[in-house]
């Protein structure tokens, strides 16, 4: 048989299957998130507080997970995404939601090559400015 009996063969880099865990959109989602002005914490408040938690015990890192208050489901070429977040005093929960959207959606279409079909916000808790804060939450600028 010649190559034209087959087609053509393709290129190497169409040449078998790219697969992407669920714990990598979440963690790209989280961090995305986070970067948006007016957001100040990720997760309900038993994750914070339980994060937080984990957070102080030596040697766990000390450092917030990117995926709280993330979860996605992803398929062979879509995603779609759940966060929870928390934000601060004054801002337009509206802007602060859109802002979120559109930061998460370009991040991990950018880095996935999947297409994000939705982005579900839940907005969990405000941050009063007088509130101590539940975790050292770790700002991404």
């Amino acid at each position: 048989m010649t190559e034209s009996d087959h087609g053509r063969t393709p290129p190497p880099a169409e040449r078998g299957r790219t697969t992407i865990a669920d714990g990598v959109v979440e963690k790209i989602a989280g961090l995305a998130a986070r970067e948006v002005l007016g957001v100040h914490a990720m997760g309900s408040g038993l994750s914070r507080t339980l994060g937080a938690v984990r957070d102080r015990v030596p040697g766990a890192g000390g450092k917030s997970s990117p995926t709280r208050g993330v979860k996605a489901e992803v398929g062979e070429v879509q995603t779609a995404l759940d966060l929870e977040i928390v934000v601060d005093y004054g801002v337009s929960i509206r802007d602060v939601a859109g802002a979120v959207r559109e930061n998460v959606v370009s991040a991990v279409e950018r880095m996935t090559g999947l297409e994000v079909v939705e982005v579900n916000i839940a907005v969990t808790d405000v941050k009063l400015p007088d509130e101590a804060d539940d975790e050292p939450e770790t700002r991404i600028q």
